[in-house]
């Protein structure tokens, strides 16, 4: 092995915290939504639209997907509110999620070059870093392959900044689409993170925190 490729979200920082949570309650009080899981759900699922929709000439960064997001929520769901309130909410979110603790523990201790994979764009994913003070050894961004993870192009450009062959690199990340199942396609090694919950995969290693790796 010559590198490790690493998730950003649900990998490395939280998603449930302080900002999203702020997030579905602007939402619950602001549309007819109410339920919290059914807001993430509604969400979620078009944030994966979009994505899937977003590539080569298509591509779109984040704040487009938001503005596309909140605009579906008006239309169908009644949305209503500060629209600039809910989009600065995001962003903090983006940049301010919290490391889960084994992730700065794991940088410290990997011998290997770590590089972050992410659908976020650059900007936001470098701030973050920046505030926790990581130094991976490069972030490669969905706006960088103009394509989102579960698309190969974002592994194939991961290699390419790293210098690395497929079978020279592990992959960890917390899904099974997004992560595990692409980077096996292109002969990666995935591992599958599972926090919560056990979950066997055939012929992939599952760990439940970063100190098992």
């Amino acid at each position: 092995m010559k590198a490790i490729f690493l998730d950003y979200t649900g990998t490395m920082v939280q998603e449930d915290e302080p900002y999203t949570r702020e997030l579905l309650g602007y939402f619950a009080s602001h549309s007819d939504l109410k339920n919290p899981k059914e807001i993430l759900g509604v969400v979620w699922g078009k944030v994966k639209e979009i994505e899937a929709e977003s590539f080569g000439d298509a591509f779109i960064k984040n704040d487009e997907k938001v503005d596309r997001i909140l605009a579906h929520c008006a239309e169908n769901y009644g949305l209503q509110g500060d629209f600039s309130y809910m989009h600065d909410v995001w962003r903090k979110i983006w940049v301010h999620a919290p490391l889960y603790d084994d992730v700065k523990p794991f940088f410290e201790r990997a011998k290997l070059p770590i590089y972050i994979l992410s659908n976020d764009d650059l900007c936001y994913l470098e701030e973050s870093m920046r505030l926790k003070g990581l130094q991976p050894a490069g972030i490669i961004s969905a706006e960088m392959a103009g394509a989102c993870k579960p698309h190969r192009k974002i592994f194939e450009k991961a290699l390419e900044v790293a210098g690395a062959k497929p079978d020279e690199v592990m992959h960890i990340g917390d899904s099974v689409v997004s992560d595990v199942e692409p980077a096996r396609l292109i002969g990666i090694t995935p591992v599958y993170l599972s926090r919560s919950k056990p979950a066997t995969l055939d012929g992939v290693r599952e760990i439940r925190s970063l100190d098992e790796l």
